[in-house]
């Protein structure tokens, strides 16, 4: 089968290392990939959000299966356009995109069909929505609606910076149409927990949970990032806090599914806060997290395009989807000055000196002949499988290895009481 998958980063990496792994596959393009993504892929040098070119190459390449990695070509339509075409591709359509696409979308789909989640109100107004903050305690949590590259979401610790962050939203149109709406929603308190799940036509069947580490400073100091570290499990995935998860949260998911028409095959990432065993969605992605999918598809057992296969088909069972009882654990090495403003291009070095007990995962990378250059925020995520502490020694050890300009990473990954 020929099969391609669309985006460049670390998930799509981590994609193509799995799926390579099939000896269903006999050509597996990546468009437009990375530095990694061309050691198991043919990369394809198209956009990840030029529907109209990935289309083509798809029809005239004949390929088999697409599998769409990132959020903005699912919320333009890809899956769509792809169906219409006749083509084979595995992702949500563009109205169950929305849960990802409009915050407020998302917001109204939990509250309708129960599912717990923090208080929220959304205004178009500047006017209504600085009135609105009257109804809140701070800190607050304001969110710009549309996809905003992972930047859309400020936590506000007084009055002041609230207004401020609604006018830069709303009146000075920072995000452009993405913040014609906002959402101003209570602060929840707890640890941040996230979970995947397949989907197949409504039906979601849990992957192993993950611990992601948003921060760029060790302490979980600084501002947020896309993620900076990871590990799977999560401990605080207990038993117990599973079948709340189901009855709370994942059963109702599939009910409200069912009643407002979506039929929706894909991922449906489930970001949670979590306090005294209570499980609240902050947010849903309507694809594989990054770096969620770098600690969570080492330790799948079996043919990943199987499952994908297998579901599209809408005949996934439970026992098709089996897991390793190992641990898996990743550090990401970042850019200098990420996730503000960073410099590109600086020339990777030690990767061969890595040893092969690591999983070197690409985030934003190129490849120039023999040689990776940085080409990203979030450049390389450093993972290994095993006991976490162990785990966790063997990626700090192995991160001495490797030297770019301004290279920077989180010393506290894998601390299970951090």
């Amino acid at each position: 089968m020929k099969v391609l998958v669309i985006g460049s980063g670390g998930r799509e990496h981590a994609l193509c290392w799995k799926l390579s792994q099939s000896d269903k596959i006999t050509e597996l393009y990546c468009a437009p990939g990375n530095g990694g993504t061309s050691l198991v892929a043919t990369n394809v040098n198209i956009a990840a959000n030029d529907v109209e070119r990935l289309l083509k190459f798809a029809k005239t390449t004949e390929i088999d299966i697409t599998i769409v990695g990132p959020e903005e070509p699912l919320v333009l339509g890809i899956v769509d356009e792809f169906e219409e075409e006749g083509l084979n591709v595995f992702g949500p359509n563009s109205f169950s995109a929305k849960l990802e696409g409009s915050k407020d979308f998302a917001k109204k789909f939990m509250v309708n069909n129960n599912i717990p989640t923090a208080r929220y109100e959304s205004y178009t107004e500047y006017k209504d929505a600085i009135r609105a903050l009257d109804n809140f305690a701070y800190p607050v949590v304001i969110k710009a609606d549309g996809l905003c590259l992972g930047k859309g979401v400020v936590i506000c610790e007084d009055r002041q910076m609230a207004e401020m962050t609604l006018k830069e939203i709303l009146q000075d149109e920072i995000f452009g149409k993405e913040g014609s709406r906002v959402v101003i929603e209570e602060f929840l308190k707890g640890t941040e927990a996230s979970l995947l799940c397949f989907v197949s036509h409504n039906k979601l069947y849990p992957m192993e949970s993950a611990k992601d580490y948003k921060q760029i400073y060790d302490g979980d100091r600084g501002p947020n990032t896309g993620g900076v570290g990871c590990y799977s499990p999560s401990p605080l995935f207990t038993q117990e806090l599973n079948e709340i998860i189901k009855k709370n949260v994942l059963e109702p998911i599939e009910v409200g599914l069912e009643k407002e028409g979506h039929d929706f095959t894909g991922i449906l990432f489930i970001g949670f806060m979590i306090e005294d065993n209570n499980p609240k969605v902050l947010e849903f992605n309507v694809r594989f997290g990054d770096p969620e999918t770098e600690v969570v598809l080492p330790r799948l057992k079996g043919d990943l395009l199987n499952i994908f296969i297998k579901a599209m088909v809408g005949n996934l069972h439970e026992d098709d989807i089996l897991w390793d009882e190992k641990s898996c654990m990743t550090v990401v090495l970042t850019s200098g000055g990420y996730p503000g403003y960073y410099k590109k291009g600086f020339e990777i070095t030690g990767l061969k000196d890595v040893s092969d007990e690591i999983i070197v995962f690409h985030n934003g990378t190129s490849k120039l002949g023999e040689k990776f250059f940085t080409n990203g925020g979030r450049v390389l995520s450093i993972t290994s499988v095993g006991d976490i502490s162990e785990s966790r020694e063997l990626i700090y050890e192995n991160i001495k290895h490797i030297s770019f300009n301004e290279m920077g990473y989180r010393k506290d990954i894998g601390i299970l009481e951090a």
